[in-house]
């Protein structure tokens, strides 16, 4: 089985890895020249893909797959929303003219809004922020082909190699919302996650990847500070917007149990 992978960052990377040692044939992806070579060194077979308006880049033999991941951002905080949509509009066209029948799009949980309560695959989104707008409004433009099934994943916070979470807020002062409840999901469980949805052929679902254990936001950060060695944040003990997100469909489509389940217990160094 082929698998491509369009963008090869810090998950797509990792997975790429995985799938290759699991003996998959892997194609991954880059905008830059510079890391084909990186890809390379993997074992994976790498590609220069580029989707910008007016400078496209497109090796048709990337798109010769049984399954397509897509792990682009919308990278709002650089002013690139605007083009998200019209790439993932162009990604579905190739993907369409090739035949590929199966896709992997990677979302975030970021289409629920702090709106105080639990949420679930079921809930329905309602995304206050416009890289949670833009997610959404591309589950719903893979969501409505109907010649290749599509499954979603909704990450959480993401943390791990490269991603010490003791350093998100390390030596920083009256943050606010310290009793909120945390919502992250290990790289570990983004590939295992992932790696199910492949092995059980689980295309038609929406999945939200999150781990079940919230802590509180002042308690999580202020131990992974403690664990790797950072300056203690300190937060205001309060709590305003909030939300804890689960899941349905990776226990009950998946079976899937996660790897990191207790935050506590778990060492980033």
């Amino acid at each position: 089985m082929t698998v491509s992978i369009l963008g090869c960052g810090w998950y797509g990377l990792a997975l790429a890895k995985t799938l290759y040692t699991d003996g998959f044939v892997v194609k991954g992806s880059t905008t830059s020249a510079e890391k084909l070579s990186q890809i390379e060194s993997n074992g994976i077979l790498p590609y220069q893909i580029k989707l910008d308006t007016g400078i496209e880049i497109i090796d048709p033999d990337f798109f010769k797959c049984d399954i397509l991941v897509v792990c682009i951002t919308p990278k709002t905080k650089s002013g690139e929303g605007k083009d998200y949509l019209p790439k993932l509009n162009r990604i579905i066209e190739i993907t369409l003219q090739n035949n590929i029948e199966k896709v992997i799009y990677i979302s975030s949980t970021g289409v629920y809004a702090d709106i105080n309560k639990e949420v679930n695959e079921l809930t329905d989104p309602e995304p206050d922020s416009e890289s949670g707008r833009l997610l959404l409004d591309g589950e719903q433009l893979f969501k409505k082909e109907t010649d290749f099934k599509t499954a979603i994943i909704r990450f959480a916070g993401l943390v791990g190699p490269g991603r010490h979470p003791g350093r998100f807020f390390a030596g920083k002062k009256n943050i606010p919302n310290g009793q909120a409840p945390i919502n992250l999901i290990h790289l570990d469980d983004c590939i295992g996650l992932t790696r199910a949805i492949i092995e059980k052929d689980a295309f038609g679902y929406v999945f939200n990847a999150c781990s079940s254990d919230h802590p509180m936001k002042s308690d999580f950060y202020q131990h992974v500070a403690k664990q790797g060695g950072f300056a203690l944040p300190e937060f205001i003990d309060e709590l305003k917007n909030w939300k804890i997100v689960n899941s349905v469909f990776s226990a009950e489509v998946l079976d899937y149990q996660f790897k990191i389940s207790k935050w506590a217990d778990y060492d980033f160094n």
